[in-house]
């Protein structure tokens, strides 16, 4: 890895957010779903998956064959995951309140979940029963009616048993076998056998991406995720082979992952720049990897923890690891960040798939402004007042004022008219 000083990594927070150009084909498939529905999906399955699907609905006796191939160590450590996932976002539950005066007049605002939400799966050559939970059980929790799941399938046809088991251990309501932006487009539009959604959640690659950018609108959706990045400030005391570990742990994502370490031990730097080409020739996905580290990562030595912590805010990372004695002190000092894993021996895998806290996380520096994904996402909120008649008429006249100030008479004969002033039916 190239190791260079604080100051010299502006080239690190030009990340895009582009879609490589995949405009106008998901267009295309888009408008072809809307047209065509079932009979689109049917084409592009083939096409793209190389899948000939007389069905796209899948059966309650395939979830139930692929409960039975789980094996069991695997089902094990995903019913202890969906645990844990439950309880971390049960805590995140809203509630309505309702403020009430002496005049009689109130205000408040009630929680309503979103009728029916639609999660995009990645699959194919991929199996993630761990983003299954992560989007599904937020969705359950805030009470969704419809929880719909889209994931390709492979040439046989079939979605992975364990993003199946996965849906139904997370109350899955519905599973199609559909993928890429006309999988997208289906719970946007809906077709004759996928139900229209009103919000769509989940990861996927550059194709996905580019339809939920283009049917935001129509539907509402989570974010627009680019690829993956993790940052580590790390001090001195650290196992060099603990972070090269880490660094790999996204790298091994994708080529265009961004993979930092930030530390204010040279010592550190030269040696975790040293254990990753060592465990890189070790990796199953090293190819994938090594294009990730030699083009999109960094070490990068500051003067001290603080200035590390100033880097990680600017860069805004989606992992932020803080792996240093006490990271609790240096915890308030995060502003930017979209999951934060504390200490030691608490690697950015831990979250990925097992402690509770929710991996679908703001990217390409919108952790400036954005959050991970949670319950919030699954739920609306609705503003409601009471007035009587002689509470309005104490206030009238300054309805009046502040319409009339913005050249709307009708605003304020609005109010006038239901009081008894001078002006009442003018």
């Amino acid at each position: 890895m190239k190791i260079i000083r604080y100051g010299e990594a502006d080239g690190l927070l030009m990340r895009s957010m582009e879609t490589c150009g995949a405009a106008e084909s998901v267009r295309a498939i888009i408008a072809d779903v809307a047209r065509e529905g079932d009979a689109a999906l049917r084409r592009y399955a083939q096409r793209f998956d190389g899948a000939a699907l007389t069905a796209l609905e899948v059966t309650a006796q395939e979830i139930e064959q692929a409960m039975a191939e789980i094996e069991p160590r695997l089902l094990q450590a995903m019913e202890r995951a969906a645990e844990n996932i439950r309880a971390f976002h049960s805590a995140q539950r809203r509630e309505g309140f309702c403020i009430r005066r002496p005049d009689g007049t109130y205000m408040g605002q009630k929680v309503t979940p979103i009728e029916k939400v639609g999660l995009y799966i990645p699959g194919g050559t991929a199996s993630y029963p761990s983003t299954v939970f992560m989007n599904a059980i937020p969705a359950q929790i805030a009470g969704c009616s419809e929880i719909v799941m889209v994931s390709p399938p492979n040439r046989e046809g079939k979605i992975a048993a364990p993003i199946l088991a996965a849906a139904k251990l997370a109350g899955v309501t519905r599973v199609f076998k559909a993928g890429g932006a006309q999988a997208v487009a289906a719970l946007a539009y809906g077709t004759q056998s996928v139900p229209r959604v009103d919000k769509i959640v989940g990861p996927g690659n550059a194709y996905v991406a580019e339809a939920k950018r283009q049917v935001f609108g129509r539907v509402s959706i989570d974010m627009i995720a680019g690829p993956s990045e993790i940052l580590i400030v790390a001090d001195g005391t650290c196992n060099p082979a603990y972070v090269a570990a880490d660094l790999l742990s996204q790298a091994e994502h994708d080529a265009l992952t961004c993979a930092v370490l930030v530390t204010d031990s040279e010592w550190l730097a030269r040696q975790v720049s040293g254990e990753v080409e060592r465990q890189l020739a070790r990796l199953p996905r090293e190819a994938i990897a090594r294009k990730a580290i030699e083009n999109n990562s960094r070490i990068i030595v500051t003067d001290d923890l603080m200035q590390a912590l100033e880097a990680a805010n600017a860069l805004a990372p989606e992992h932020l690891e803080l792996c240093v004695d006490d990271p609790e002190t240096y915890l308030p000092h995060v502003r930017n960040a979209g999951s934060v894993f504390l200490g030691k021996y608490c690697p950015e895998s831990l979250g990925d798939y097992l402690a509770g806290p929710n991996h679908t996380l703001p990217t390409s520096g919108t952790a400036r402004f954005s959050s991970p994904l949670s319950v919030d996402d699954f739920i609306k909120k609705t503003q409601y007042t009471y007035y009587t008649r002689e509470a309005l008429a104490e206030v009238a006249q300054d309805i009046a004022v502040f319409a009339r100030a913005e050249g709307l008479e009708a605003h304020a004969r609005a109010a006038l008219m239901r009081t008894e002033t001078p002006e009442e039916g003018a």
